[in-house]
């Protein structure tokens, strides 16, 4: 047999011990999806209960939140121009609050991802970052578990402060910001104030707006 014929005999047979490897990872992965798919939702479902009892005390509603949400989608003043979700919170029907999910793009390191809770009468319940990339140990201070700042903003509304002041004390606003580090919370500060800003624009429909939380919302 020829050095030719040895060489192609040894091209073919790596290319196939390359291609079989090739489908037993793909067939790994496609099983591990499936066997962990149900887990993974079930924990994101648990994560995100207990970032609304965060902003919401579970005993002021008593709706399925889950399955009482209504896509969004408003690029200006939403920070995104995918759909995003806004979960409703009722007692015995009442309209209680809404928790929209909301987006900063302008971060130091890119969009910084959130969650705003905002009462019928217009005033925050709470806010917490969901998803982020800013410096450790400047911007990352968004982060509850890292600081308190982030709770500044509960009860606050676009009259408290007057709109004029939604905005970090460097640029003449009545928020903090972090030593070191004000384009992060100046994102923040301005985007919470945006879906302030929603809210007061369409406050007369998001109670009555179509249930579809079932539907996949590309993030």
């Amino acid at each position: 047999m020829s050095a030719k014929s040895i060489l192609l005999k040894m091209i073919s047979r790596n290319g196939l011990i390359l291609a079989l490897f090739a489908t037993v990872c793909v067939g790994l992965i496609t099983t591990t999806y499936f066997v962990t798919r149900d887990t993974i939702a079930s924990e994101m479902k648990a994560a995100l209960a207990r970032t609304l009892n965060q902003l919401v005390d579970k005993s002021l509603y008593n709706n399925d939140v889950y399955h009482d949400c209504t896509i969004i989608e408003d690029a200006g003043l939403l920070g995104s121009d995918k759909p995003l979700q806004a979960y409703r919170m009722r007692m015995n029907g009442n309209p209680i609050a809404v928790i929209f999910e909301t987006i900063a793009p302008n971060g130091y390191s890119g969009q910084i991802k959130m969650v705003v809770g905002v009462y019928t009468n217009g005033t925050i319940a709470g806010v917490r970052v969901t998803e982020h990339k800013e410096t450790p140990g400047l911007g990352d201070k968004i982060e509850l578990s890292k600081d308190n700042w982030i709770n500044h903003f509960s009860n606050k509304s676009l009259s408290n402060p007057a709109i004029d002041n939604w905005a970090v004390k460097k640029d003449g606003g009545e928020f903090d910001s972090f030593t070191g580090a004000t384009i992060t919370p100046r994102a923040v500060v301005s985007q919470v104030a945006n879906t302030l800003e929603f809210y007061d624009a369409n406050s007369n429909w998001l109670f009555s707006a179509t249930n579809n939380c079932n539907q996949q919302v590309s993030k």
